[in-house]
């Protein structure tokens, strides 16, 4: 039998509690940032929306008051169907070209 003292400084305890920070980091980010569907639908803030696009929050209500941006409005908080989202963005894609070399003559 194997009278062994066991430590925090013992490499099997070390790795076993790396690997269970590292668990509790992924268990905190999946709580954070992932919500349920509602109705097979997910839903962005503003705040989310506009971080994911890169442009200020201001310039969703200038879309929304373009009519740009369809959104869900209740009470005071604004809502974008991440569907619709990508429709809009697919919409707007436009394929690269390539302009011909003009040789100067």
């Amino acid at each position: 039998m194997n009278d062994e003292l066991i430590t925090e400084k013992n490499g099997w305890v070390t790795h076993f509690m790396e690997s269970l920070e590292q668990m509790t980091e992924g268990i905190e980010h999946l709580a954070t940032n992932c919500r349920p569907l509602l109705n097979g639908e997910r839903f962005l803030t503003d705040k989310e929306l506009s971080a994911r696009l890169k442009v200020s929050r201001r310039t969703l209500q200038d879309y929304r008051t373009e009519g740009r941006l369809p959104y869900i409005q209740l009470g005071g908080k604004i809502l974008y169907r991440e569907s619709d989202i990508e429709k809009i963005l697919e919409k707007g894609y436009r394929e690269a070209f390539r302009l011909e070399e003009r040789s100067t003559i």
